[in-house]
């Protein structure tokens, strides 16, 4: 085995070592003219040799000034060897790599231009070491030296020239150190990272597209980069990937779409927008493929419907119509499951127009895979009651829908009307705020009569009395002043004509017990006057309170509008209409005196022709109401004059006035029960010294009208 020191001169190892840089730039001459004379030779045994001397005693030297010999020795080495340089690779790259992260940033430079300088002599050979010099030069890009880094950009640009033209290199080789390398933050790094892409994408015989996945996200986390030049520098790359996946016939559009997901919600607004624009082509493109992925898209599309940046709800939303419009069936992969899962967790958005697209998905998928949705009602049935709450009068409006699509059938409208009512119990503000709305639209899409019966049917076995008397009052106000119920109104009005205006008095009479303002609402209502009479009669004590007085002071009010345009008109006939007329005396009787409802029912009923309650009037009265109506008006023992009829078109009023009378007693029980827990709550305080300030009196000022003195109380309702 030859040795090093044989081969080249000590005059030569000296000034290699020379702290000039001429005296070791001639030495690399020298050494370079040695090897070519070697080589002429064939002497492969003694290049060997002076190779692995310049290496171990030069390069790797703790001296700066003999690495620095050493580098342009082994460059010189190179130039020598020229084509058959190859069968020396190995030895002579090595040490420059090594030198590369050496401590001085001159021996990086000399690294550099030696690197250089071997590169241009063995071209394609050098391919073998392409990953370690990748690795290399990554790490220069970013180097503190500016002269490094100039040194760096020359060696890189001719290493692109030689990987383009070359039919060694491999990608897949190239790939995983790449994908390691993508989520640095240097600025210099990302540029020399974003140009190899570039570069490696622009060879023909290199599939950078397949291989896409793969280093997706890091170009899309460049975007939000500080420097303006790398933004631009990614964006003009994915948008060329872009390009070629629209062209491309075979595309991995799954993982992709995962990347693209994620960078959806980046807090930058260019990298949101490139993420929405790539999955907007995704959806277009990607056919079956996006089936599995249509929940994780949606997830991402939901939240940027609502965008602050324009041009990026425009694009969400043409993507989020795009997918709505897309013919899928479970069988082929679409979960019907995960889609409802997403459109229920961003019903929960600060996001309004997010919320309605949700609720529009729940919408389609009703009514497209009905069945599938159903069975996981019990899943979003919850979300959406809690979606009634809502600030927005349209998310309301079209939670709503949601609830009557799913309520087509008895079983869901039966469970919908039990849960509506159990959040109004528990939620006052809710029955408050969005009562009128809610019921109204319910009426509106379900059938005004079948809602109002079904609602009657529960809060009649309703045990929290005072909620069945909030809700009965709050529902009654509803029917007499809505629009939507006309028709309903109209029905009732016929109650003692017609078997369907009967049924549905019969269905609500029950539940309206609950309130006595209610319940004479009702009755004036369906003209079963003697009936609201009799009501008013048996009124007691316990009845006429602050609520009641409240309601009383509305329905006078009520009765000043069109509605009951029909029951004011009918005052031009009181020997026809006594009933009416003894009614709303009694009304006036209940009212305080100072009160404005008492004013303006005292002067409705000043413009009333005179009439006298007499006992032959009375019996012409009933007779010519019979006539007219062609109603039996008959007793229980024959006498049709003998105190009041007790059935009417087959509706038994004595019964009836029972039922209203054993459910006020109720009433009366439980308030008793409530002042005495209270009474006995307070009487375990402290007792109010002489000198505290008076209570505030809980009997109202009669010197004031209700309208105005009588606020509200307790659990009553202003719609």
């Amino acid at each position: 085995m030859a040795d090093g020191l044989s081969v080249i001169p000590a005059s030569v190892i000296r000034n290699l070592s020379d702290k000039l840089y001429e005296k070791r730039k001639n030495a690399a001459l020298e050494v370079e003219g040695i090897i070519k004379q070697l080589a002429a030779a064939g002497d492969h045994d003694k290049i060997t040799a002076a190779i692995n001397f310049l290496a171990n005693e030069f390069t790797y030297s703790p001296q700066a000034n003999h690495r620095k010999g050493g580098l342009i020795g082994l460059a010189a080495a190179t130039v020598a060897l020229s084509s058959e340089a190859s069968q020396h690779l190995e030895q002579i790259v090595r040490p420059v790599l090594y030198s590369f992260s050496d401590q001085d940033s001159r021996v990086r430079y000399y690294a550099c231009e030696a690197l250089y300088n071997i590169a241009k002599i063995v071209r394609g050979d050098f391919i073998v070491f392409f990953n370690q010099i990748f690795d290399a030069l990554c790490k220069l890009s970013a180097d503190s030296d500016a002269n490094v880094q100039s040194a760096a950009h020359l060696l890189d640009r001719l290493v692109k020239d030689i990987v383009t033209e070359s039919d060694q290199f491999s990608i897949e080789e190239f790939i995983p150190l790449l994908r390691e390398r993508m989520n640095v933050l240097n600025p210099f790094v990302r540029q020399f990272l974003v140009g190899w892409i570039t570069v490696l994408d622009s060879v023909p015989d290199i599939d950078m597209l397949g291989f896409l996945p793969d280093f997706l996200d890091g170009l899309f986390n460049m975007l939000s980069d500080s420097s303006h030049e790398i933004r631009q520098q990614a964006d003009s790359a994915l948008s060329e990937f872009l390009q070629e996946i629209k062209n491309s016939p075979s595309v991995d559009y799954g993982r992709m779409t995962e990347i693209l997901v994620q960078r959806a919600v980046s807090p930058d607004e260019f990298t949101r927008l490139t993420a929405i624009t790539w999955i907007n082509e995704f959806v277009k493109l990607g056919g079956d493929q996006l089936v599995p992925y249509y929940a994780d898209i949606l997830g991402a599309i939901l939240p940027c419907t609502s965008d602050k940046e324009e041009k990026i709800r425009a694009v969400a939303r043409e993507t989020n119509d795009e997918i709505r419009g897309i013919k899928t069936d479970p069988r082929e992969g679409f979960d019907v499951g995960a889609i409802l899962s997403v459109a229920r967790r961003h019903l929960s958005s600060e996001l309004e127009t997010t919320r309605i697209e949700a609720l529009n998905w729940i919408l389609t998928l009703l009514n497209r895979h009905r069945t599938e949705v159903l069975s996981f009602r019990n899943d979003i049935f919850d979300t959406l009651l809690k979606a009634l709450s809502d600030p927005s009068d349209e998310v309301v409006l079209l939670v709503l829908d949601v609830h009557a699509c799913i309520a087509k059938d008895d079983e869901h409208f039966h469970h919908l009307i039990v849960y509506l009512i159990q959040n109004f119990r528990v939620d006052n503000s809710l029955l408050e705020k969005r009562g009128a709305l809610i019921i109204r639209r319910l009426c509106v899409l379900l059938d005004a009569e079948t809602v109002y019966r079904k609602l009657s049917t529960i809060l009649e076995e309703e045990s929290d009395l005072d909620f069945a008397s909030i809700m009965v009052q709050a529902l009654n106000l509803i029917l007499l002043t809505s629009t939507e119920l006309s028709d309903l109104r109209g029905l009732l009005k016929q109650s003692m004509f017609n078997d369907a205006g009967k049924k549905l008095f019969l269905s609500l009479y029950a539940s309206w017990c609950h309130s006595p303002g209610a319940i004479i609402s009702l009755c004036l209502l369906a003209q079963t006057y003697e009936h609201a009479s009799s009501i008013i009669q048996s009124l007691v004590e316990e009845d006429i309170n602050v609520k009641f007085l409240v309601q009383l002071d509305k329905l006078i009010h009520l009765v000043e509008t069109p509605t009951f345009a029909y029951l004011r008109l009918q005052l031009l006939e009181p020997q026809r209409y006594m009933w009416l007329l003894k009614a709303l005396y009694g009304l006036l009787m209940l009212l305080p005196q100072q009160s404005l409802a008492f004013k303006i029912l005292r002067t409705r009923l000043k413009t009333v022709p005179s009439y006298s309650f007499s006992g032959e009037q009375l019996k012409q009265s009933v007779l010519s109401e019979a006539n007219y109506t062609g109603i039996s008006q008959i007793s229980e023992d024959g006498d049709p004059f003998h105190d009041s009829p007790n059935v009417h078109n087959g509706i038994n009023f004595i019964s009836r006035l029972q039922q209203f009378k054993h459910i006020q007693q109720q009433h009366h029980v439980h308030s008793k029960l409530q002042a005495q827990s209270r009474r006995s709550s307070s009487s375990t305080k402290e007792v109010r010294r002489p000198d505290d300030p008076k209570q505030p009196s809980l009997v109202p000022d009669n010197s004031m009208p209700p309208s105005r003195s009588l606020r509200r109380g307790p659990g009553q309702l202003l719609l």
